[in-house]
């Protein structure tokens, strides 16, 4: 089935994971600093193991598919500096140690590193798609905290999200395990944000 059915076959789980109460309180101005600053060092971390995931999977891609993989690795490059400049204005260390829900998002990759190229281009998809419509979500930011809001919701990563979709669809994608497990994880890294005080 086309990926973009499986954000509607499963529409309880993907709103679970793109209006999650940490996403409200960014909105609202309402998560503690010390939440959003757990989060951001977790997300860099996990951008570091999602550019791996990605650069293996455009190593093995069919031809069609390689050219906004290759976009999408050097965007997370792109973004790991960013990370960096954020974290350092903020006075974050983004050598911190990986959470459980960090680890677990890891080894989840690292086992999509095996599956076949249809579920893996999904899982990709599926954590950029739930990325921009969660940020989407947020808009338009409380001000302390709209420049990731709007960092998130450019309207380039809507084009790359797209991409992805036509080059999942292109090679069969659309595995609702993959979609489902995904999700869970994204829903149990925003959890691990709000948990932190």
């Amino acid at each position: 089935m086309p990926v973009d059915e499986l954000p509607v076959r499963h529409a309880d789980a993907f709103a679970d994971a793109t209006r999650h109460p940490f996403l409200t309180a960014v909105r609202d101005g309402t998560i503690a600093p010390s939440a959003f600053h757990t989060w951001l060092v977790q997300d860099a971390r996990f951008v570091a193991d999602l550019l791996r995931f990605q650069a293996r999977l455009l190593a093995r891609a069919p031809r069609a598919a390689q050219e906004v993989l290759a976009r999408g690795a050097l965007a997370l490059v792109q973004e790991l500096d960013w990370f960096e400049e954020r974290a350092a204005a903020r006075g974050l260390d983004l050598s911190a140690p990986a959470l459980p829900a960090t680890t677990a998002y890891a080894n989840l990759l690292e086992r999509l590193d095996g599956a076949d190229v249809p579920a893996a281009l999904t899982a990709l998809w599926t954590i950029e798609r739930t990325y921009l419509d969660a940020w989407s979500a947020a808009l338009p930011g409380a001000p302390a905290y709209r420049e990731f809001v709007e960092h998130w919701t450019a309207p380039g990563f809507g084009g790359y999200v797209a991409g992805l979709a036509a080059a999942a669809d292109a090679v069969g994608g659309g595995d609702e395990r993959v979609f489902l497990e995904v999700v869970a994880a994204e829903i149990a890294f925003w959890d691990m944000a709000v948990a932190t005080r």
